[in-house]
């Protein structure tokens, strides 16, 4: 096994496609380095960490125009480095049936493991029911759904920030509600989600099919009570994550080192929590 598993990397641009324009904004807000310029060069950083990471991207197309690096660009960087990746899909979730069509090829044809939507760049609220059909596939097919949560990186800084509206990722009550209605869901809320972050906690304590990944933020930064909480009652249910490459995971490493998590808790957090979620 890897010593990591990080829960949350989006993958570099799929060759052809033009830049996203919010990328320039992204790489300003995060004050981050030039990500990856392929595939390989992502591999070869987790090789030398010798780590395992979570892939993909995020459809918007229906609302940004923009297109998506495709599910078989993933997966074929999953094909190339099986012991580095995990790939999950992304559907535009405005497309219904289609959407549902593309998630089972994903799954069924190329091997992806789970879901990941973007309520705010994709521009839905969790909880209505047009979308549900999406949530029965994904529980249907047993694999994972990975909300984001909490402020959006994504428009930080642009004039109206680039139109994203930060609204649709409140955990409550739109994560919660599908969490109670999908009992056999697995739900993992990406990143600490401020400035609701006492209602993500309250969603993944009440609620035993929802996680938490902690990518997006340097732990140096974390709320006390998401530390206090993760030290606790939610040892088993919080996942490393960098959102690499707006934080690499070196950099979110050594803020980890330095927080004030318990020793016990650290391996589960880096690896153990997401093994059992994955089934690994």
């Amino acid at each position: 096994m890897p010593k990591a598993i990080d829960f949350h990397v989006h993958v570099p641009r799929e060759p052809g496609l033009p830049p996203s324009r919010f990328q320039e904004a992204m790489d300003k807000y995060f004050k981050s380095a030039p990500g990856p310029k392929s595939a390989d060069e992502m591999a070869a950083a987790y090789e030398e960490l010798d780590m395992m990471a979570i892939i993909f991207d995020i459809n918007t197309q229906s609302i940004s125009g923009e297109p998506s690096s495709s599910n078989d660009y993933v997966a074929g960087i999953v094909k190339k480095y099986p012991d580095r990746f995990i790939g999950f899909a992304t559907v535009d979730p405005w497309t219904g049936k289609l959407a549902i069509a593309e998630l089972e090829r994903n799954v069924k044809e190329l091997g992806l493991k789970g879901l990941k939507l973007h309520p705010n760049e994709q521009e839905f609220f969790p909880n209505d029911r047009r979308f549900y059909p999406i949530y029965e596939k994904c529980a249907e097919l047993k694999i994972p759904l990975l909300f984001h949560s909490g402020h959006a990186g994504t428009g930080a800084g642009m004039p109206g920030g680039g139109g994203i509206k930060l609204k649709y990722s409140a955990p409550i009550p739109y994560v919660d509600d599908v969490a109670a209605d999908f009992p056999e869901l697995t739900i993992i809320m990406a990143h600490p989600g401020w400035p609701w972050q006492e209602e993500q906690i309250a969603v993944a304590l009440h609620k035993p099919n929802t996680y938490i990944d902690l990518s997006g933020w340097s732990p140096k930064y974390f709320p006390p009570s998401l530390i206090q909480f993760s030290n606790t009652l939610l040892q088993d249910k919080v996942l490393f994550g960098s959102d690499y490459p707006a934080i690499t995971p070196q950099r979110w490493l050594k803020d980890f080192e330095a927080a004030s998590f318990k020793d016990e808790v650290r391996p589960k957090i880096l690896l153990e929590n997401a093994k059992k979620l994955l089934g690994l």
